[in-house]
C-alpha cells in the first residue's frame, strides 16, 4: 500500500511539473542582436502597472529569474516553478490579475536592473492566473532602456572623467560621472574662482535629475557662491559609497586622483573642497573625509549608512546575531515607519534580492564590505533564509567600520580631522541609523576628538527642516573661513 502511494505521488508530482504554469519570454532582433547569456526577470505586482519599477525590499511584490546561455533574438526562455522566485514559486502566488513585465540583463553597468541601459524589457500587460496551471503566457522585450543624455545648460554642466583605475579593475573603459552646477558669479566674476562642494546622494539618486536644468542651482555655503559637484555613486552593484572595495573597484582613489584633477583643470576651482551627504551619501562623505583627510577641507555627514557595526540597524555584528530575526523569534526591521512601526523586514528584503541578484540595498552593502567569492561575486553575509551570518565574511567587513578605523587611526589622523566632521541623524530615523551614529559619537568623545555630533527630532525624510540645513551650512562656512586663512589662492 505504501509503495502505491508513493508512486502515486510521484506520478502526481510529475503531472503538476507537466502542466506548470509557465511564461515563456523572447527578445526581438531590433533591441539586441544576440546571442543573450545571463539572467532573465518576472515582474508582476497587483497594483503598480509597471511592476519592473518596484521598489526591492521595500514593496512586496512576485518576482522570479532563470540563468540563460546563447538565446537567440525569437527564442522563448521559460519561467516555471524550477525559477528562483520571491515569496514563493509561480504556481503558489496569489491567483488573479497581475501587471507582468519581463528584464534580460545585459548588466552593462547600470545600478537597477529595470533601468540599466541596454537592458531589454516588455511592455507592462495585465494577465489573469487561475487554477489553470497548463496555461503559458507569453511576452515579447520589443524595447530597451535607452542609454541616458544628459543636456547641459548655462549653470549645469556634465562631467564623465575618464578613470585608469577603474578600467583596469573593470577590465573596459570607465568614468566618474557628475552634474557640475555652476554658481550665478561664475559668469559675472570671469576671474574669480570657487571652492567646490561635493554632494553625494543616497541611494537611488541620479546625476541625470539636473540635465537640462536651467535654474540657478548651486548651492552656497553659507554667503559664500561656490561650485556644486553632484555625485550618486552608481555602480553595477549598488552605490559605491566612493569606497574602495573588491567587488566595485577602487572608487575611493578614482574620485580623488582622477576626477577632482579633472575637474579642476576643467571648472575654477580654488581648491577649497567639501562634503556633504546624506544617508548612503552621509556614509560616503565620511568615509572620505576620514581616508582623505588632507583633500577635503571638512564634511557633514547627514544620517549616514551604519557607521558602527555594533548597531548595523539594531544588529550587533560583533555578537554574530541573526540578521533576519532577534533573540526572540521576531523579524527584524530595515525600514520603519517614525523608527518604530514596522514597514518592511530584513527578511524580505534578503530573499527578494536573492532573485534581484544585483543593485539593491543590501547588496549594495555587501559588495562594499565583502570580499569578492570564488564565483567572482560579492560574498553574503548572512543567508537569505536563515538570517545566519557568515562571521569569515564579517572578518573582512570590519574595514568598513567607521567607528573602528576612527578610533584604530585617531592618533595620526587628529592633525587633519580635527574640527572638521559633522555627524547629524534624526532620532525617529526610518532606517534605524542613529543608534549607530551615538556610538561613534561615545568613542570620538572618548577620545577626545573635536567632531560635532547633533540630534534632531524626525526621521530620515522629515529632519531636513530649515534650521537643520541652516546650521549644517554654518559648520561648513566656518570651516571654508580657517580654510581662507591658511589658503591664499584665488584671493
Amino acid at each position: 500500500m505504501f509503495k502505491q502511494l508513493t508512486i502515486l505521488f510521484l506520478f502526481l508530482s510529475l503531472l503538476l511539473q507537466i502542466q506548470a504554469q509557465q511564461f515563456k519570454i523572447s527578445y526581438t532582433p531590433e533591441v539586441f542582436k544576440g546571442p543573450f547569456t545571463g539572467k532573465v526577470f518576472l515582474y508582476l505586482s497587483k497594483d503598480n502597472a509597471e511592476p519592473r519599477s518596484g521598489g526591492v525590499g521595500i514593496e512586496f511584490f512576485p518576482c522570479m529569474s532563470i540563468d540563460v546561455v546563447n538565446i537567440k533574438p525569437g527564442a522563448a526562455v521559460i519561467v516555471d516553478d524550477k525559477a528562483s522566485s520571491f515569496p514563493v514559486k509561480l504556481s503558489e502566488i496569489e491567483r488573479g490579475e497581475y501587471y507582468v513585465q519581463a528584464v534580460w540583463d545585459r548588466n552593462m553597468g547600470g545600478r537597477a536592473i529595470a533601468e540599466s541601459p541596454g537592458n531589454m524589457f516588455s511592455r507592462s500587460e495585465k494577465v489573469l492566473l487561475t487554477k489553470d496551471f497548463s496555461k503559458v503566457y507569453t511576452l515579447v522585450s520589443n524595447e530597451a532602456v535607452p542609454e541616458p543624455i544628459f543636456k547641459e545648460t548655462k549653470f549645469v554642466k556634465e562631467l564623465k572623467a575618464s578613470s585608469t583605475l577603474l578600467g583596469s579593475f573593470h577590465h573596459k573603459a570607465m568614468t566618474v560621472d557628475a552634474a557640475v552646477i555652476l554658481p550665478e558669479e561664475y559668469y559675472k566674476e570671469p576671474q574669480r574662482s570657487f571652492p567646490v562642494m561635493f554632494i553625494v546622494s543616497g541611494y537611488g539618486g541620479d546625476y541625470h535629475f539636473y540635465s537640462g536644468d536651467s535654474v540657478i542651482r548651486s548651492r552656497a555655503i553659507d554667503s559664500f557662491p561656490c561650485i556644486t559637484v553632484y555625485l550618486d555613486g552608481n555602480c553595477s552593484l549598488g552605490h559605491s559609497v566612493y569606497a574602495n572595495s573588491d567587488n566595485n573597484g577602487p572608487w575611493g582613489d578614482a574620485l580623488v586622483k582622477e576626477f577632482i584633477p579633472q575637474l579642476e583643470k576643467k571648472f575654477r576651482c580654488n581648491g577649497a573642497r567639501f562634503l556633504r551627504g546624506h544617508s548612503s551619501g552621509g556614509w560616503t562623505v565620511l568615509y572620505l573625509q576620514s581616508h582623505y583627510p588632507t583633500v577635503f577641507a571638512a564634511c557633514w555627514a547627514s544620517s549616514p549608512d551604519p557607521v558602527d557595526f555594533r548597531d548595523y540597524q539594531k544588529v550587533n555584528l560583533y555578537e554574530n546575531e541573526n540578521l533576519i530575526y532577534d533573540k526572540k523569534g521576531k523579524l527584524r526591521m530595515v525600514a520603519t515607519v517614525a523608527g518604530s512601526i514596522p514597514w518592511a523586514s530584513s527578511k524580505q528584503a534578503y530573499q527578494a534580492e536573492r532573485v534581484i541578484y544585483r543593485g539593491e540595498q543590501m547588496h549594495s552593502f555587501d559588495a562594499v564590505f565583502s570580499a569578492r567569492g570564488a564565483d567572482g561575486n560579492p560574498e553574503r553575509i548572512c543567508d537569505p533564509f536563515t538570517g545566519v551570518m557568515d562571521q569569515k565574511v564579517f572578518e573582512h567587513w570590519k574595514n568598513y567600520d567607521l567607528t573602528l578605523y576612527l578610533r584604530t587611526n585617531w592618533d595620526k589622523l587628529k592633525k587633519d580631522l580635527d574640527g572638521k566632521i559633522r555627524v547629524t541623524v534624526g532620532e525617529q530615523d526610518n532606517f534605524l541609523l542613529n543608534g549607530a551614529v551615538h556610538l561613534l559619537d561615545k568613542e570620538m568623545k572618548a577620545l577626545n576628538a573635536n567632531m560635532t555630533f547633533e540630534y534632531f527630532p524626525g526621521d530620515h525624510f522629515t529632519v531636513s527642516t530649515p534650521e537643520y540645513r541652516e546650521k549644517g551650512l554654518h559648520f561648513i562656512s566656518e570651516r571654508y573661513k580657517e580654510w581662507q586663512s591658511k589658503n591664499l589662492k584665488g584671493f
